[in-house]
């Protein structure tokens, strides 16, 4: 199977052509607009046309989207997220080559819901930023393209190689550099948000039954669980072997065993640092996972604490 696969570099990318290269029975060709890529091209500013000639050229059965952007204004976000799709469904659409698309879409696309709730694939979107606007415009175009496409909504991904930027990679750096300056105590706000996280190696797995079915139309992709992000902090200060003191400014009174921000005896930092989610989402997000069990056969395996383990491996490397 010739597998074309847009954005290898990228957070997600990495690891869906890490899962794609372990089958021997795929060719994977990259594209991307980075060097290391097997062909240039920035789907943002290049032309449908272009594309397609080699699509055609390539021939591949099967395209796999990755590429995107998660900073950035409302412009930014609409060229990455939405213009680049547009531009690979018209190039699929002009091709001969018959490809099936599997986009990468996101849980910020179903915006927030209610507390205690898993939100199913039929849920009517209503992204709370530009950034699920991004994301749900993207993923109306795929549906209505009239392609051989599936759209995986991945929810909020964790584990090796998460962004210095991201809510966890953030909370991961702070550790460190208290760990480093052996700061025993430390603020932290913006903890009481609760999110879907899996692993972004099971994200991988995924892509690769995704690219194998027939599945067509929209799938979750994410652990089915909630976890509040104070209680993913204290998971990493354990993994981390922090024995100072958190504590969670915004949240229940008294010390935690896990926080982000300024140590409490640094009156020039006595303000609370907050890590909001900028995701749009509001307070709680989890995933209704059945349809990717039931119809690409598929179950997260990695847990939150091994993913967050290997997210500090990587923070306490800089140490």
């Amino acid at each position: 199977m010739r597998v074309l696969l847009i954005g290898a570099n990228g957070y997600l990318g990495r690891f869906v052509a890490d899962r794609l290269l372990a089958d021997p029975a795929v060719q994977l060709t990259a594209l991307g607009r980075g060097d290391d890529a097997d062909v240039r091209f920035d789907l943002a500013s290049g032309s449908p046309g272009a594309l397609t000639r080699f699509l055609d050229a390539v021939h591949p059965g099967v395209v796999i989207n990755c590429a995107g952007t998660i900073r950035g204004g409302a412009r930014e976000l609409t060229r990455h997220n939405t213009v680049a799709v547009a531009t690979v469904c018209e190039a699929l659409r002009r091709s001969g080559c018959g490809a099936r698309l599997v986009q990468i879409g996101c849980g910020a696309e179903y915006g927030p819901s209610q507390p205690g709730s898993s939100t199913a694939e039929d849920a009517v979107p209503r992204p709370g930023g530009p950034y699920g606007v991004s994301k749900l415009a993207a993923t109306e175009l795929v549906l209505g393209s009239g392609l051989d496409a599936v759209v995986l909504r991945v929810f909020s991904p964790a584990g090796p190689g998460t962004p210095a930027g991201s809510p966890l990679g953030r909370l991961a750096e702070a550790l460190r550099r208290a760990m480093q300056s052996g700061d025993g105590e430390l603020k932290l706000g913006g903890l009481g948000v609760q999110r879907d996280f899996v692993d972004v190696r099971d994200v991988a797995r995924a892509v690769h039954a995704a690219s194998l079915s027939a599945a067509q139309g929209v799938i979750n992709i994410g652990s089915g669980r909630a976890v509040r992000l104070r209680d993913a902090v204290a998971v990493l200060a354990r993994v981390a072997g922090y024995g100072g003191n958190l504590h969670e400014l915004d949240g229940p009174p008294g010390p935690m065993r896990s926080p982000i921000g300024h140590p409490r005896n640094d009156p020039e930092h006595a303000a609370p640092v907050a890590y909001p989610y900028p995701d749009g989402c509001g307070s709680w997000q989890q995933a209704d996972v059945r349809t990717a069990r039931d119809r690409l056969g598929w179950r997260p395996r990695i847990n939150l604490e091994e993913s967050l383990a290997d997210i500090w491996m990587e923070a306490a490397c800089r140490i």
